[in-house]
C-alpha cells in the first residue's frame, strides 16, 4: 500500500513537473470548507484567482463619451427605411385589392394582369413615399429638439411627433394642421406611454407594497 502510494504520488509530482510546476496539496479538511455552490475567493483546484473570472460589467468597450444605447441619429436611418420598407408591403397588398376589385369584370388575360401590375406598383410606391416622408420629418424634430435641450426622454418624442403631424398636414389649412398635431400628439404619446409602461406599473406597485 505504502509503495502505491508513494508511486501515484510520483507520478502527481512527475505530471506536475512536467507541466510546469507540482499542484498544490490540500488536506481534507481544507478542501471541506469549500463551498459545493458558487465560487470560493481562491479555488484549490485552479492556479487562477476566480474572481478575475466574473464579469460584472459589460464585456465591450465603448469610445470616450459614447453612449450605451443609440441615439436619434442612429435610430433616424432605421426608423427611415423601416417605414419606407412598412409602407411598400402595405401599398403593394392594398394596390393588388384595389385592382381585383377594379378589375373583377374582365377575364384573366394579359391587359388585367397589366392593370392590377400598375395599381400595385403606384400604391406601393404612393404608401412607401408617404411613411418615409413622416419618419424623416420625424427624425428631423427628433433630433434638433434633442440637440436644442441637450437631454434624451419622452418630452423630445411627444414634440417631434406632434410638430410631425402639423408640418405633413400644413397645406390643408389651419384645420388641417390641427388636426395632424393631435394626430401626432396621441400617436407620440401612446409610443412613449408604451416605452414606459413597464417603469409606470414597476413604481405603481412599489408605493401600493408601501402603502399595505
Amino acid at each position: 500500500m505504502d509503495n502505491n502510494s508513494q508511486g501515484s504520488g510520483g507520478f502527481k509530482g512527475g505530471l506536475g513537473n512536467l507541466f510546469g510546476g507540482g499542484a498544490p496539496e490540500y488536506s481534507n479538511t481544507e478542501l471541506a470548507g469549500v463551498p459545493l455552490t458558487g465560487m470560493s475567493p481562491l479555488s484549490p483546484y485552479l492556479n487562477v484567482d476566480p474572481r478575475y473570472l466574473v464579469q460584472d460589467t459589460d464585456e465591450f468597450i465603448l469610445p470616450t463619451g459614447a453612449n450605451k444605447t443609440r441615439g436619434r441619429f442612429e435610430l433616424a436611418f432605421f426608423t427611415i427605411g423601416g417605414c419606407c420598407i412598412t409602407g411598400a408591403a402595405f401599398g403593394t397588398l392594398n394596390g393588388f385589392r384595389m385592382g381585383l376589385k377594379e378589375t373583377r369584370e374582365m377575364a384573366w388575360s394579359k391587359p388585367r394582369n397589366v392593370q392590377i401590375l400598375n395599381m400595385v406598383t403606384r400604391q406601393g410606391a404612393s404608401w412607401a413615399n408617404t411613411l418615409g416622408s413622416v419618419a424623416l420629418l420625424y427624425s428631423i424634430f427628433g433630433v434638433a429638439i434633442e440637440k436644442a435641450r441637450g437631454a434624451e426622454d419622452d418630452i423630445n418624442t411627444v414634440a417631434a411627433g406632434t410638430l410631425t403631424g402639423m408640418l405633413f398636414k400644413s397645406t390643408s389649412g389651419l384645420k388641417g394642421v390641427a388636426r395632424g398635431g393631435l394626430v401626432g400628439l396621441a400617436m407620440s404619446s401612446a409610443y412613449a406611454l408604451y416605452n414606459n409602461w413597464d417603469h409606470i406599473t414597476g413604481s405603481s406597485s412599489s408605493s401600493s407594497s408601501r402603502l399595505y
